[in-house]
């Protein structure tokens, strides 16, 4: 429908029905104006399955909704580095969202892992801006693709579940720009999606449902957002406020008492109406938006789809630790240990909770390989060690030629609603781990988890596997990588640090009473970690292959560029191994010689390549301005210095097998407000300025001292070099009081070489 028309209809709606589409018209429809002909539009939980509810609706996954696919969480799609894979996930959900009438799927969720602690981190991406921001790019791309829409979430630094409804996120601007609203930033920008959820916490004090600030000038004006902003459900404080800041859909249903706050505003002149117009305009976009493209032939194929949650489940898994002993023999006796073999976790609970019409565990898949034996080796219900169940174990383990453990973090660990205490896994596992590893030399740990774990038995065993939490199809995926039918190809999107006290947030997480402060900056994950060169247990970017890849022939398009050109970088992959795969390249850079605090490099982009034994291909990337630039608070934009950039192809954040430099050259000069505090260094950066202060100050500061005789009481006691240094950082009222009475230069003749200095910025 055409924006004339929708104006044609909103003009013909009573104030009452106006504001009434400004709220849900239950749990999960927008509300339908029958005399106009306007549908009810219907919205369900995701973001990696359809959680659609048809009766009793709660948005925490109490009450039963429809069997669905669960796919692998954001966690495990995350460290698949597939743009192509997740576009293709995306176009399966938006058919199923088609098949079951759901015209938005509430996702994906691309909050930053700020700590490992958050309770909800299963549905997040990365503690990487561009990777959450690419990730889900190629989520809604897919989604959309459907005519079904998406609702990017949570709109703005959700990233705890401690006091999320009350709690103020504290963070400086460049801070937000670099890390957490750029997570959202190119998703936005790129791919459209056409509703945003804002979240329930403050951002420096103010509700993130009220919040003008980033919901209309950044969100829309800056990055041209022209769909609808939905609540998270509750999250609206104050309606009118609200509504005036740019939340067009309050969800759920607020029985009416919303609504009439609205009409009372407009009554009152309190409220313009054409802000009320402006908002059922944008929720009235969206639902014929849908409603124009249903799709009536599109069907659910369950079984199908749980094919897709297997295929996307094997790009999800990363492979830790190898030390010989993958890929696994079938024929061999093989201990299967450990609850999660035959009852997998494979989905956090809380609103994005699917209810699959299918599971595969390991066992399930083993189920052709007669030299599997099982024992379940503990319970997850509580944290304690079952005797009688461990005792089995480790009899199995002893009997067999290799023993795999699936162990993990029960659903009591991490959910939705509440933040984890520890990073610990339960002691009854790790205890377990120990024991099987006592008797058996060959041992490999597959992790059911959504977050990272400590690793206490890490050297006692010769292979770890990361599957996440992989879907309902993740049995399936887990065998297949075990016995090398499948060649992982994943890797971490997040740090594992050794121990919680090393996580640059632990001080502050999870902040107290209703505030947390951001005290760590950017330094976020990889970022903290490689600047102060600490070790970890496994770095971002990190995950092995049963082959190997090499890569040569780096290449920049220039040595020299200015920050409005593009730099194209190439370089070629060889998969020098026996087995195919598929290689994640990851592209970052780092500033030599900056003048503000930079992590040491950053992801800028990444692609992953599959390649046959022996083949090489040639990998392509294009670097703009952004992938060199930091958000300058003073001019309020992205800036780049001019200086030496190193461009780094890793296969990690810690393993970097290729670099060079390029050469950037600034377009843009930082403004100088001059003061009596300006030290000379800043001032010497503009030739001019140095000029006017040599020539001022000539006949009463020394700029260029003469060294004393060799062996002199000067030469001693004051160097050449500790003059420049002094003169380097002495503000310009330092000058005050050199010289002598008839050369020496005044406070009012500094003041008026600052008016001066001022005037020669401005012309």
């Amino acid at each position: 429908m055409t924006l004339e028309k929708i104006r044609q209809l909103v003009a013909e709606m009573t104030l009452e029905e106006k504001a009434s589409m400004c709220s849900g018209a239950d749990f999960w429809h927008t509300e339908a104006v029958e005399r106009l002909g306007i549908p009810a539009s219907m919205v369900s939980d995701g973001p990696h399955g359809l959680r659609k509810q048809d009766d009793k609706a709660d948005h925490l996954g109490v009450n039963e909704s429809i069997k669905a696919v669960c796919f692998p969480a954001g966690c495990g799609t995350a460290a698949s580095f597939n743009r192509d894979l997740l576009t293709e996930m995306g176009e399966v959900l938006g058919n199923e969202c088609q098949a079951e009438g759901v015209s938005v799927i509430l996702g994906p969720a691309v909050n930053i892992k700020r700590s490992p602690l958050c309770g909800r981190n299963f549905e997040y991406y990365s503690e990487d801006p561009v990777l959450a921001s690419q990730t889900a790019g190629a989520l809604i791309k897919g989604v959309q693709s459907k005519h079904v829409g998406t609702s990017i979430k949570h709109f703005l630094g959700n990233n705890q579940e401690t006091r999320r409804m009350s709690v103020s996120a504290e963070a400086d601007e460049r801070t937000l720009r670099e890390i957490y609203l750029a997570a959202f930033e190119g998703a936005v920008r790129e791919q459209k999606p056409w509703t945003v959820m804002c979240s329930y916490n403050k951002i420096n004090g103010v509700y993130a449902a009220e919040n003008q600030k980033y919901l209309t000038d950044v969100l829309r004006d800056e990055w041209g957002f022209d769909g609808y902003v939905m609540s998270d459900w509750g999250a609206v404080n104050d309606r009118v406020a609200d509504l005036k800041a740019g939340l067009e859909l309050e969800m759920p249903s607020s029985g009416g008492s919303n609504d009439r706050l609205i009409v009372e505003a407009v009554k009152q002149g309190t409220l313009k109406e054409s802000v009320l117009d402006r908002a059922v305009e944008r929720i009235l976009n969206i639902v014929y938006r849908y409603e124009e493209n249903r799709d009536k032939t599109a069907v659910f194929d369950r079984d199908k789809d749980h094919e897709m949650a297997r295929k996307v489940a094997e790009e999800t898994i990363v492979l830790l630790k190898n030390d010989g002993i993958l890929p696994l023999q079938e024929g061999k006796k093989i201990a299967f240990i450990g609850k999660y073999a035959k009852e997998p976790r494979y989905q956090g609970g809380g609103s994005s909770h699917i209810n699959s019409h299918k599971v595969t565990s390991a066992m399930d898949a083993a189920a052709g390989n007669p030299g599997i034996c099982y024992a379940q080796g503990f319970r997850d219900e509580e944290d304690r060690t079952d005797r009688e169940l461990l005792a089995e174990a480790v009899e199995c383990a002893r009997q067999a030629e290799a023993a795999v453990i699936f162990a993990g973090l029960p659903d009591a660990f991490e959910s939705e609603g509440f933040d984890r205490e520890h990073m610990r896994m339960p002691e009854c596992q790790n205890e377990l781990i120990r024991q099987v590893a006592a008797v058996q030399p060959n041992v490999v740990v597959v992790l059911h988890n959504g977050s990272p774990v400590e690793m206490p038995w890490i050297d006692s065993v010769k292979g770890v596997v990361e599957a996440y939490l992989g879907g309902q199809a993740v049995g399936g995926a887990e065998y297949d990588i075990l016995f090398g039918k499948v060649n992982p190809s994943a890797k971490l999107p997040e740090t594992f640090p050794v121990k919680l006290e090393d996580n640059p947030s632990y001080l502050n997480f999870p902040g107290e009473g209703n505030t947390v402060e951001y005290k760590e900056g950017i330094f976020v994950g990889y970022r903290y970690y490689d600047k102060k060169k600490m070790e970890v247990l496994f770095p971002f970017g990190h995950g092995l292959s049963y082959t190997e890849y090499t890569y040569s022939n780096l290449k920049l398009s220039a040595g020299c560029m200015k920050d409005t050109d593009s730099l194209t970088v190439s370089v070629d992959v060889t998969n020098s191994g026996k087995m195919a795969g598929k290689e994640i390249v990851q592209l970052y850079v780092g500033d030599k010689e900056s003048t503000v605090i930079r992590p040491v490099k950053e992801l800028k982009d990444f692609a992953k390549v599959q390649l046959e034994p022996g083949e090489t291909k040639t990998v392509t990337f294009v670097l703009s301005k952004r992938a060199f630039a930091y958000y300058n608070v003073q001019i309020k934009d992205w800036h780049v210095e001019s200086g030496t950039f190193e461009i780094m192809i890793g296969k990690s954040s810690r393993d970097i097998v290729l670099t060079q430099t390029v050469t950037v050259e600034s377009t843009v000069r930082l403004p100088m407000v001059y003061t009596t505090d300006s030290i000379m260094e800043d001032i010497f950066k503009n030739p001019e300025a140095k000029a006017m202060v040599m020539e001022a100050m000539a006949d009463s500061v020394n700029f260029a001292p003469e060294e004393g005789g060799e062996g002199s009481s000067e030469t001693e006691a004051i160097s050449v070099e500790m003059q420049e240094a002094m003169m380097r950082y002495m503000p310009l009222r330092g000058a005050v009081g050199f010289g002598s009475a008839a050369t020496g230069i005044t406070m009012a003749d500094v003041e008026a070489l600052v008016e001066k200095l001022n005037a020669l910025e401005r012309a």
